[in-house]
Parts: C-alpha cells; structure tokens; sequence
C-alpha cells in the first residue's frame, strides 16, 4: 500500500504531512477522531515532511486566492514535485475536491479528499503552530487574521456580483416596507377610529388616511377654514367636505391630548415611511436600468429584481435554464407535489406577479408561462455577458412576448426569433456608433477647454502649459486648402 501523503494550506505556507501506517488508520477512523484533540497521540498518526513558507504576503494571498478557485500555482507545482513520489509510490489527501482534481490531471497524482482525510486536516489545522519548527501560536495567528483581511478585501474587490447585491438588498428592503406600512397603516386606522370612526370609510387609502389623520388631529377643532387646506391634501373637494361634515357629527369617544400627541407622531413615522419606500422605488428602478435593463423592460423592475434575489446573482440567473426560472418562488410546491407524485406541478412561481399572465386566459395561462421564462433566460442573459447593457434586447422580447399573446388569442403568426434577434442586433451596432460618436465630440470639446492640440497625430501637447514654461506663443496653426486636413503641423523658425 503506498504511502499516504496530506497537503495541508496555511497563512504561512504549504505543509505537507506524512500518515503513518495508513492502512490501520483508513480502518480505525473512530481511534483518529478521538485522537485529534490530544497531540500526542496525534503525533503518533503523522509526522511532517516538508513546510514552505511563504514569501511576502502578495504571494501568499495569490496563492490563497488560485486555490479557492481551485487553480495549482507555480509554487505548489514546485513544492509537490520536490517532495511527493511520483509513479504510484504515493498518494496525495487533499481537502478540496477541485484542487484534487487540478493536481491529479496536471502531476498524475492519485488525490483523495474522502476518508480519514478531513478529520486528518482537522487535526493538523488544531496543532500547526507545534507540528512546525520555528512557527510559534502568535505568528500564526497573525498571519493568518493579515491574510484573512486581505483575501476579504480582494474578494469583495472583484465580486462580480457587487452591483446585483444592491438590488437584491433593495427588493428585500421594498418588501419589508410594504409589509410594515400595511401593519402599521391598520393600526393607526384602529387607534384613530375610537376617536373619528367615520374616516374610515371616506379615506380607503392608507397614506391619505396617515396624513389626513396628522392634519385633523381633534376632530372638534376641526373648522371649515381648514377644508381648503385638506382639499389639497385629498386632492379632492368633495371629500375633503364629507369629512368635515363626518366630524361634527361623529359618535367617536372623545380622546386626551396625549393620546392624539402619540396618534400624530405614529402618523408621521408611517407617512414617512411611505415616502422613503417611493424613493426606494425610484432607486431601484435606476439600478435595474443600470445591470439588468433588457430583464426591467421585458417583465418590470419588481419582478425582475425579484428573479434576481431568488437566484442569488444576476450571474446565477444567466446560469438557470427556462424551466427553473418559470418556477422560481414556487419551490415549496414543487417539491410538496414531487413528494406526493401528483401531477399537478406548479405553472409559475414569481412570474405569476407579471402583467402578462394575468392578461392570457386561463387556459393559457401555463403557455404564456413558459414563453415568459424563455425570454427573461434570454435577457438575463444579453444584461449578464453583455459588454454594454441596454434595453433594445428587452423591447424586442417584450414585443415576442405581446405577439405570442395576439397569436394565442387571435392565430395570427408572430415573427421568428431569429429575425427580431437579427433587427435587435441592427438597432443596438446604431446606438452604439451614436454613442462613440458623442463621446469623441465631449473629449474633443474637453481636450479643447483644457487647451490640448495633437501634433502629428501623435502627442497631445497642452498649449496654455507651453506658453506659461516658455514665456512663447501658442504654436501657430497651418491649413492646407488643397487637402483640407485639419492636422497641426508645427513651424520652424
């Protein structure tokens, strides 16, 4: 049986540990896990063979950062080589199945990370700093807490999911909001209607009814002088005279001044909430303009943040093929249907909340569906891999999805994907040479405030900057009729 060898990864470098009688300890795992903690009877498992300390702490987080992809560097590659039998003579326990996988296809080594290789890891990871010579506990951890900071700040650095997580916090947030603003909405209309009950009913809405009860306050020292001023507030006259009418004859207990002082300060928090939510609202509609456009324009920015949050990632959304995206936020029934066999699945999840669905019929329903999912796959798709995002691919499926509906409904042919693709395509390489062009015309009009001229074609020099180190005149300019060019050549004395 060849000997078995385990690679073990720290702050401070590679370490590689020879398991002694690996047969025996392959049968009595039970007898390594309890030996894990005591280090005595640890080292009678393994011995180490060879350490390689890490350089400068650039190398260490390079290195660090290839192995969580699952990557062997060079050094690993040199380290392996010089220490680890080749030819079946050893095997090699590693803790990632991926960086397994890498060595074994790159160095031809048999890897294992299954077995009594964890709890071996976990053993060594517990007794590192005295398994090695000259690595005491404190250097340890200190280079591990330098290392952790710094694989943190890298990776949240290049997240490529940075600019999805504000939109994933901010539908969750939108969520919470509404949710809250209902519950509180109720309450204030329970707390107030002891004192004016009849404003229930004139005022259904729950942020008109906040700020009306802010403004009323007494319903007795409500005068008809301040019927104007609530018409501005309803933005409605006549309502705003049911409810004065409604106060002077309103069968409401009469209430303390505390208790409106209390009412008039919940009414506030509840209003402003509700303002803040239209803010969000707003915010969150830039930000689905910004990283998914096509999926906000093809089925809104609600749903498609949504999606989104369901997924994890606009990048995992990318990944989901048409199925799963149907029924993302339907899983409970999914698997509650798949558990009893039944045969009725769920048709929609978080799409049900688009408006299409609720304009196909019932019997369509399930077809309009699954177009919808196929076309949000698509667009999450283009915002996703797409080096310049834009919305002309989510007008064009939202137009797929319209057309499929006339055809369901009226048996009139929609146009085949590839065309609608083929005219997207078209319209964007025209937006996009509309766009280069307005950036070429804003540098040169900055390059020409700042005073930039470019000599030859070649440099840019700044002329108001010669003129001040030289004490000279700006260079002159030369036109050449016959060519018409627009270069600038400069004149010798």
């Amino acid at each position: 049986m060849p000997p078995l060898f385990v690679l073990f990864e720290h702050a401070a470098g590679y370490g590689l540990f020879k398991v002694k009688e690996f047969e025996e300890v392959g049968m009595l795992l039970p007898q390594v896990e309890s030996s894990v903690p005591d280090l005595k009877r640890f080292n009678q498992v393994v011995e180490i063979k060879a350490f390689n300390p890490f350089k400068t702490a650039a190398s260490a987080l390079e290195n660090i950062n290839n192995i969580s992809e699952g990557l062997m560097t060079e050094e690993l590659q040199l380290f392996l080589e010089k220490n680890v039998p080749k030819g079946g003579k050893g095997k090699l326990g590693v803790g990632d199945q991926k960086l397994a996988a890498t060595i074994s296809d790159s160095l031809g080594y048999n890897c294992t990370w299954t077995g009594v290789v964890p709890e071996i890891i976990r053993g060594i990871r517990l007794h590192f700093s005295k398994l090695v010579k000259g690595l005491s506990s404190k250097s340890s951890s200190v280079a591990q807490l330098g290392l952790g900071h710094s694989y943190s700040r890298a990776k949240v650095k290049f997240n490529v999911n940075r600019v999805d997580n504000m939109i994933i916090q901010s539908i969750a947030l939108l969520d919470q909001l509404e949710k809250d603003i209902n519950t509180f909405s109720m309450r204030i209309r329970e707390w107030y209607s002891y004192h004016f009950p009849e404003l229930f009913k004139i005022i259904p809405e729950n942020y008109l009814y906040a700020k009306c009860a802010a403004f009323i306050k007494n319903r007795k020292e409500f005068t008809e002088d301040k019927v104007d001023e609530l018409e501005q507030l309803v933005m409605d006259r006549g309502k705003a005279e049911a409810i004065y009418e409604a106060s002077k004859s309103s069968m409401g207990m009469e209430i303390a001044l505390v208790d409106l002082i209390n009412i008039e300060m919940f009414a506030k928090r509840v209003i402003s909430l509700t303002e803040y939510k239209t803010e969000l609202a707003v915010y969150l509609h830039s930000k689905m303009e910004a990283v998914a456009p096509s999926l906000a324009v093809l089925i809104g920015d609600l749903v498609g943040a949504r999606l989104i949050s369901q997924a994890g990632s606009l990048t995992n959304l990318a990944k989901f093929p048409a199925s799963t995206v149907q029924i993302l936020g339907a899983e409970k029934a999914l698997f509650r249907a798949l558990k009893k066999k039944s045969t009725s699945t769920p048709k929609y999840g978080l799409l049900f909340n688009s408006s299409y669905i609720a304009k196909a019929d019932a019997s369509n329903k399930g077809r309009i569906s699954r177009f919808l999912a196929n076309k949000c796959s698509l667009a999450s798709r283009i915002d996703c891999f797409s080096e310049y995002p834009s919305s002309i691919f989510g007008e064009k499926l939202r137009q797929q999805v319209d057309d499929r509906l006339k055809y369901l409904k009226t048996g009139e042919l929609p146009p085949k994907n590839v065309d609608v693709m083929k005219e997207a395509v078209v319209e964007f390489q025209t937006h996009m040479k509309k766009v280069n062009k307005k950036k070429k015309k804003k540098d040169k009009k900055r390059k020409s405030e700042n005073g930039d001229v470019t000599v030859d074609g070649n440099e840019t020099i700044n002329l108001d900057e010669t003129i001040q180190e030289n004490g000279e005149p700006p260079l002159k300019k030369k036109k050449n009729k016959k060519k018409k060019s627009k270069d600038i050549t400069v004149l010798e004395e």
